[in-house]
């Protein structure tokens, strides 16, 4: 990684932690995964600012310490496979791949999945595998999965998706709670999915459905 990006790196990094997450191997895989290469061209020097990034259909790339925070919850094993709804641009993705042994993530639009890919590919990233499908669900044929993080916000967990988290296993997601969005952490525990904690206030675009997956 170039001097320049390493140093914009570690600000980043410095922000994440100011915003209260500490979680040394999550932190340690965004020095490892320079952002730039995960947003529009026209972004990259926003790229190591706190912030969502804008890409193509309306969406965004997460603000980074949110992702951060929303990835410590998981509190993944090394050995974990993990799924993710809502690719995008694939930094998310990249991250997760730091942190298990795969990861598989379904992203509704063509363009965004392939774009991922590409980017993935770019930074060198092996266990990933990207696909296009409906979010709402998930990707069973992979399952169970001891980590499940979704990118869109809903009313509730869909069904598919409580069911293919492992026993023992998290799942985070933001919900709709009146007016507000709130990402929420569940747990599985005797084969239920239980909220366990309420983590911070956000704005993600909503979860619908999308194509089978391919």
């Amino acid at each position: 990684m170039p001097a320049t990006m390493m140093r914009s790196n570690a600000r980043l990094i410095r922000d994440i932690r100011r915003s209260g997450v500490n979680d040394d191997r999550v932190l340690h895989a965004i020095e490892l995964t320079p952002r730039e290469m995960f947003v529009p061209p026209e972004y990259a020097a926003r790229a190591y600012d706190d912030r969502p990034v804008p890409i193509a259909h309306n969406q965004t790339t997460s603000q980074p310490s949110l992702i951060a925070l929303m990835l410590s919850s998981l509190r993944l094993p090394e050995d974990a496979i993990a799924l993710e709804i809502g690719t995008g641009y694939g930094y998310q993705t990249a991250l997760l791949s730091r942190l298990t042994r795969h990861v598989y993530s379904v992203e509704r639009w063509p363009d965004l999945a392939e774009r991922a890919r590409q980017n993935l590919r770019a930074a060198g990233i092996e266990n990933a595998t990207v696909v296009v499908g409906d979010g709402m669900k998930g990707l069973a044929e992979h399952a169970p999965y001891q980590g499940v993080v979704v990118s869109a916000v809903g009313k509730r967990v869909p069904d598919p998706l409580a069911e293919q988290v492992a026993e023992g296993g998290r799942l985070v997601m933001p919900l709709l709670s009146g007016w507000a969005e709130v990402v929420v952490l569940f747990h599985k525990r005797d084969g239920r999915l239980a909220e366990q904690e309420s983590l911070t206030f956000a704005r993600f675009v909503p979860l619908v459905p999308g194509t089978e997956p391919r």
